[in-house]
């Protein structure tokens, strides 16, 4: 097979092949119109248009990111008042504490001083109370021992002085036998 050679006025462009050779050159024509009314019209436009939008998205884009870091910084503040708020429920929890401690170690104090000033009072009131009892005791022993001894001697130990002197000697004797102790109350309750 033989190589096909087209040149340029042979070529065969079939049903848009122009008739006429002025309407190649009035086609080249319009579209050269055509592209200077989209060159200097419509592309500087689009240009624009471009421009403004691609200006509007690094504009959101940037408004994204300070709006993000302000909400950065807000969480850190957010998260320092909410460590801040931590500490200052732990001091307080702490204080309640040792304020609890304190009035409890005072309620104990007081409670002490009231059962020793309890117990004082008791000691007294049983110190007199035996006191009271021992007076009695003399007084009813030293007269029981005088009409005792009075009848034992067989005669009458009225004189007061003697008597006295003999209900004191006999109680002297009994403080000098060995008795039973009372055991104390325990010091505290």
């Amino acid at each position: 097979m033989q190589p096909v050679f087209l040149t340029p006025l042979e070529l065969n462009l079939g049903p848009l092949a122009p008739e006429h050779f002025s309407e190649v050159i009035v086609g080249i024509v319009v579209v050269l119109i055509l592209w200077f009314l989209f060159a200097k019209f419509v592309s500087p436009n689009f240009e624009a248009m471009f421009e403004a939008r691609a200006n509007e998205i690094e504009g959101g884009i940037m408004r994204a990111e300070r709006a993000q870091d302000e909400a950065a910084l807000a969480k850190q503040q957010y998260e320092q008042q909410l460590e801040s708020a931590r500490t200052e429920a732990a001091k307080v929890r702490e204080d309640a504490k040792n304020q609890g401690a304190l009035i409890l170690a005072q309620m104990r104090e007081q409670a002490t001083k009231e059962t020793n000033r309890m117990m004082a009072q008791a000691k007294a009131q049983i110190e007199a109370d035996r006191q009271t009892a021992e007076a009695q005791l003399r007084t009813s022993v030293g007269g029981m021992a005088t009409t005792l001894a009075g009848r034992i001697v067989g005669e009458s130990l009225t004189d007061d002085e003697r008597a006295k002197r003999a209900v004191d000697r006999f109680i002297a004797e009994l403080e000098a036998q060995p008795s039973r102790t009372v055991p104390d109350y325990p010091e505290q309750l």
